[in-house]
């Protein structure tokens, strides 16, 4: 018994909903439309941190300590900074860069046009030999110079720890900023799509009252709206992604074709993961925003 009174409670809310929708379909426009641009701006950023985000990683993995060694090294004397480096914890790889190596790349980084500029060195080679340590994050790299500092046979070390302090610093400067935005957003979202609701509950003022008198329950009154928020919401996160997905599939054609260092996320991205993040908040602020506008005309 409870359960047919449930289903067809379920089922008048569902066909209300859609005769609401129906009725008043300038408004279900309107309000599908805000939470479509809402959501939109959201994306936009979201891509544009997501970008972000891989390109300070690509930075990152390329983040490394180079120790340059003095010529008149001993074994003893690298087997101990070798063990120094190989303890330290988050290093990830540890190679040894050979004087004709380090000057072999030296020569290749100064192109065939400046290549006489290297010739006779080989003989009185300059540069030193050095290892070079990529470690797992940028805060490890204070580690390994503290660790190694002073070690006897080494003649200097290399860190790049103005770059490495800029990419921590751009990072947790991200994520602030991201909270905020997203936080920004989200109240921006429940503020309009309340709003537009809020005229559908008004229209039907009247009508609410009368079943408020007649007996209905408050659940039996909320759920049509909720559930027309909830389709609301839906419809505008997907139009948002379709929108946001050709858009910066032109930009990211753009990008490739200009040949940018950092590789952008695929536009697949966005009808994938984007889509499903989209369809839920617009279920979210579908249906808080309703169930919060008509709470008011709830109090007869």
């Amino acid at each position: 018994m409870h359960t047919d009174m449930r289903i067809s409670t379920v089922s008048f809310s569902i066909k209300d909903a859609f005769r609401n929708l129906n009725r008043n379909k300038t408004i279900s426009i309107a309000s599908a439309t805000t939470v479509a641009a809402t959501l939109f701006i959201f994306g936009i950023y979201l891509l544009a941190m997501i970008n972000i985000k891989q390109g300070i990683l690509e930075v990152q993995s390329k983040v490394e300590v180079k120790i340059y060694l003095q010529d008149n090294i001993t074994r003893i004397q690298k087997r101990n900074i070798e063990d120094k480096i190989n303890t330290t914890a988050g290093v990830v790889d540890v190679s040894y860069e050979t004087k004709s190596q380090a000057l072999d790349k030296f020569r290749n980084q100064l192109g065939k046009e400046n290549k006489s500029l290297v010739e006779g060195l080989e003989k009185d080679n300059p540069i030193p030999s050095a290892y070079i340590v990529k470690v797992s994050d940028p805060q490890v790299v204070s580690r390994v110079v503290k660790n190694v500092q002073g070690m006897p046979g080494i003649y200097s070390v290399q860190d790049a720890r103005e770059i490495v302090d800029k990419i921590i610093a751009i990072t947790r400067t991200i994520k602030w900023v991201g909270t905020i935005i997203f936080i920004i957003l989200i109240g921006v979202s429940l503020f309009l799509i309340g709003n537009t609701i809020k005229i559908t509950v008004y229209s039907r003022r009247k009508e609410i009252e009368i079943m408020k008198y007649i007996g209905a329950t408050d659940w039996f009154i909320r759920w049509p709206f909720i559930i027309e928020g909830i389709i609301i919401g839906v419809a505008g996160g997907i139009v948002s992604d379709i929108i946001l997905y050709y858009l910066y599939k032109i930009v990211y054609v753009k990008a490739a074709s200009a040949l940018v260092i950092m590789q952008l996320i695929s536009p697949t991205y966005v009808i994938t993961s984007i889509l499903g993040i989209f369809v839920l908040v617009g279920v979210i602020i579908g249906a808080v925003g309703s169930a919060l506008s008509i709470r008011k005309f709830l109090e007869v």
